[in-house]
């Protein structure tokens, strides 16, 4: 079926930018109210410009050939355009220019948008976002040589069975030094980074369809992992042999009672600590991975561990709030931590964000509103997914809700007599 186009050229000069009077002329394709602007590599005195008949004035020799010029570039634009329409393809004032410049974006690759998409984040996204990235990028190549037996294909050979084979392929792959294959959700996850690089080859135009419009995500519900009040406990006090152990743990404790992630921990500074509303010591730093302004009143228990290390040589000489170590060698330490108290769960050191949503705030009755917005989180949806509401706080929630009752129950008997 055919799809009427409104389509026109239009010629004009970049004045603004004119040196010595002369400026760069340009033809204007729109195809259907958008644009795109093509340089002729050709130069006009702006004085000879005739903004009404868009031609350069006079008879001389100079301003005929940019006149003829003018007057075949409308002829090959028009020429591209029929062709187009002809072939029944999918116009865009893009793919018009594309094929003037002979850059066709039939021709443009899935290696193509993966640079590109590289280059746009490199300076907009958390390192561990791109890291992220860049782990998907790996197993999208190592999915073309295997699968496909090439190293690159064209993005409009993208289809719905590509997306279905890619996952196919993650689901049956076996990461490195992992003894079982990935998980669904990690798949889902490499799946949804290969969407967003997709849809941005789309709004470029350099497809005329998204080969996922018809894909949804399945996650499967999970549970995360935390610390119980009693091994809170344990882990708070038991007697460590050694400093580095000791160090980490306070960490840690410091993540439970705070909230603040590892990444944004280590970025920590005396200038990250002001007075709340309530006259008590905040900590106000921002996500590194969102970005999102987040504010923590200090209990007590993170006074103390900030207070511990106010002196110590690391914190002095990094100028940071904790001593810091790397990630590896944290996660590290808290199974040879994990070991030693007698934890039995695989302890990271997210794990501990997870135990200040449940064990410390939502168990202890604060609302999860509150505890959405100390975790920065924007979206509820995403805090009832950390922090679960616990079976001790249903249990107690449902004895108050029976005491409530009878009590009413009393009053009722009463005022009966």
């Amino acid at each position: 079926m055919k799809t009427s186009h409104t389509f026109s050229i239009l010629f004009w000069i970049n004045s603004s930018r004119a040196t010595k009077g002369n400026a760069e002329l340009f033809a204007r394709v729109t195809v259907n109210g958008k644009r795109a602007n093509i340089g002729l590599k050709r130069k006009v005195p702006i004085s000879q410009w005739d903004s009404k008949t868009k031609k350069v004035s006079g008879t001389g020799v100079p301003s005929k050939q940019i006149n003829n010029h003018i007057e075949q570039v409308r002829a090959r634009l028009y020429d591209i355009y029929q062709e187009l329409k002809y072939k029944d393809e999918f116009i865009t004032a893009q793919l018009i220019k594309a094929k003037y410049n002979g850059e066709d974006d039939n021709s443009k690759t899935l290696q193509e948008i993966l640079k590109y998409h590289n280059r746009k984040i490199e300076k907009t996204l958390a390192p561990g976002t791109i890291r992220n990235f860049g782990i998907s990028e790996n197993y999208i190549n190592r999915f073309l040589q295997k699968k496909l037996k090439t190293s690159d294909i064209y993005l409009r050979k993208l289809d719905y069975k590509f997306i279905s084979d890619f996952e196919t392929f993650l689901a049956g792959y076996y990461p490195a030094g992992h003894p079982k294959a990935m998980g669904n959700n990690t798949v889902m996850k490499h799946l949804q980074r290969l969407k967003k690089i997709i849809t941005l080859a789309y709004h470029l135009e350099w497809i005329d369809k998204d080969p996922f419009i018809r894909w949804k995500p399945t996650y499967e519900s999970t549970q995360r992992e935390f610390l119980s009040s009693n091994e809170l406990s344990n882990l708070e006090t038991y007697p460590l042999p050694l400093e580095r152990l000791d160090r980490v743990r306070d960490l840690f404790v410091f993540s439970c009672y705070t909230g603040i992630s590892y990444a944004d921990i280590i970025k920590l500074t005396s200038d990250n600590i002001v007075l709340g509303i309530d006259g008590s010591r905040w900590i106000v730093t921002k996500r590194q991975k969102t970005k999102v302004p987040v504010k923590v009143p200090l209990l007590d228990k993170a006074e103390i561990i900030i207070e511990k290390y106010s002196e110590h040589p690391v914190t002095l000489i990094s100028e940071t709030l904790l001593p810091v170590l790397t990630n590896e060698k944290i996660n590290l330490y808290l199974k040879e931590i994990a070991d030693a108290v007698g934890i039995k769960k695989n302890l990271t050191f997210h794990m501990a964000r997870h135990t200040f949503a449940t064990t410390v705030t939502l168990s202890n009755g604060v609302p999860i509103e509150t505890v959405s917005k100390l975790l920065g989180h924007t979206k509820l949806a995403t805090t009832q997914i950390y922090a679960r509401v616990l079976d001790k706080k249903i249990s107690a929630d449902m004895n108050n809700l029976r005491q409530k009752l009878n009590h009413k129950k009393e009053e009722q008997k009463v005022s009966s007599n």
